[in-house]
């Protein structure tokens, strides 16, 4: 089972979602859970079926002391690069939440607090810490349910399948249609 980094701290979990697609923002959440809470099933947001990301999607929200979501758009992506862009989207949604965390754990390996909060990174996170895989499973949903609306105005991509990830059938797509505007320049598309 999952548990908090630190007992003692008003510990904040972030991470992100998308940095490896073609298209679409690259999606960042920050949590703030209580230190009591508990969930059997709470996991990296990679390792769960759609129908448990969802339901615990809920009891996040439900639960969570404070968390937000931050999305940085695909400009922004090619003008800073996805690593800066994922960088950006977690310090924004850390930023937007109300209470103030005391410290800061990320996912992966790389991060920058814009806000002078103290902060560890943490490989594979996601896995290990439950505020870090209550954001996986924020900023997942939200980005797929996004990509999923950008699917309805963009439907020759497949996104509502492939979230804009870099699949056979996405690259494909892009050689027959070319490139919408929401997919990266900056990435090599085909």
């Amino acid at each position: 089972m999952l548990k908090p980094f630190f007992s003692s701290y008003v510990e904040c979990g972030t991470d992100e979602a998308g940095r490896g697609c073609l298209a679409g923002p690259v999606t960042a959440a920050a949590v703030i859970l209580p230190k009591k809470f508990k969930n059997q099933i709470l996991n990296d947001s990679k390792l769960l079926s759609l129908k448990s990301r969802n339901n615990l999607k809920k009891i996040i929200i439900d639960n969570a002391l404070d968390y937000a979501i931050s999305h940085v758009s695909v400009k922004v992506i090619d003008k800073i690069n996805i690593l800066n862009a994922s960088i950006l989207a977690m310090n924004q949604a850390i930023n937007q939440l109300k209470i103030k965390p005391e410290f800061i754990i990320v996912d992966g390996n790389r991060f920058e607090s814009h806000n002078m909060i103290p902060f560890k990174c943490i490989i594979k996170g996601d896995s290990k810490y439950m505020n870090i895989a209550a954001a996986s499973i924020l900023a997942k949903t939200s980005r797929d349910d996004l990509m999923i609306d950008l699917s309805k105005k963009n439907p020759n991509y497949g996104w509502e399948q492939n979230k804009g990830y870099p699949t056979k059938t996405h690259r494909e797509a892009i050689k027959k249609y070319g490139i919408s505007i929401h997919h990266r320049k900056s990435f090599k598309l085909i």
